[in-house]
């Protein structure tokens, strides 16, 4: 593909507001298997803002794949697939439920690049979250777009995980469970809950686990096992995608007082997401 001319995108900028409800809080604590029910006056937990702020489109609007047509806030970046690659979050102030908020998102950067793969496009989102004024969230989003599968090449060879982890637990990912998380952020995407266009047209062995519920997932094994800790700072990178045929684990490993390592491990053994978050202790 030639390279596009996206200069005129960089520094784009768009703002959102929302009313930080509880019913989607309370929706994704179930769906994870929780009994915490959010009310008025709570916090809401880490990375659960991707709940919130959803980009509204009309269905006569979605293209093949059911994303939003090109166009509008992103660049319009003519490679077929697009998938959210990492992002590095910081959390200055709790979010609370019940009250209004705004979102100011911001391109920050555009790269394109020709791997093994083929070509990419890397976009880098800035993204801040307000609530009365005071900044709660800083975030840098990270979205690469990629070529259309070649059925003809080689598969993919993905690094291992050899680490044991210091606590972990395993997930049996089902349709059921991506359903709910595409549905509680507004997520069309078809690779998410239709079998026959992820086998046949991407090119996947089964349903892809989102990228969003994997980075949740880790943050809530933080949660699980530091509950009087503050998590200050998450990042996350991820490295090969997860699918519904298979079990993974998410794991932990605490590497000095205030930092934990943290990465989803497919039941074959392949590192499919790494990261790391900042604790604050009382």
């Amino acid at each position: 593909m030639p390279s596009q001319d996206l200069t005129d995108w960089l520094g784009n900028s768009e703002e959102c507001h929302d009313q930080i409800l509880a019913f989607p809080a309370n929706a994704l604590s179930a769906t994870l298997n929780h009994d915490t029910q959010y009310v008025d006056g709570s916090s809401l937990p880490p990375l659960w803002h991707w709940l919130y702020f959803l980009p509204i489109y009309r269905l006569d609007q979605a293209n093949y794949d059911g994303h939003a047509a090109l166009g509008g806030f992103l660049p319009p970046v003519k490679l077929p697939r697009r998938m959210w690659a990492g992002s590095r979050v910081s959390f200055l102030n709790d979010l609370m439920i019940g009250a209004k908020a705004r979102k100011v998102s911001i391109i920050k950067s555009i790269q394109q690049k020709s791997g093994t793969s083929g070509d990419l496009v890397f976009v880098t989102v800035a993204h801040q979250v307000f609530q009365h004024e005071t900044c709660c969230i800083e975030e840098e989003h990270d979205i690469v777009y990629r070529s259309a599968p070649d059925k003809n090449a080689m598969a993919p060879v993905y690094k291992t995980s050899e680490t044991l982890p210091d606590f972990s637990y395993a997930v049996n990912p089902d349709p059921v469970l991506l359903f709910r998380y595409s549905a509680l952020t507004f997520n069309g995407h078809r690779i998410h809950y239709d079998q026959p266009f992820c086998i046949e047209t991407e090119g996947y062995e089964g349903l892809v686990v989102h990228g969003p519920l994997l980075a949740t997932l880790m943050i809530d094994l933080v949660r699980q096992n530091f509950p009087d800790a503050a998590i200050k700072f998450f990042q996350f990178r991820a490295l090969a995608p997860v699918f519904d045929t298979m079990k993974f684990e998410v794991c932990g490993r605490q590497t000095s007082p205030s930092e934990v390592e943290i990465w989803i491990r497919r039941d074959d053994g392949v590192l499919a997401m790494s990261g790391s978050a900042n604790l604050s202790r009382p």
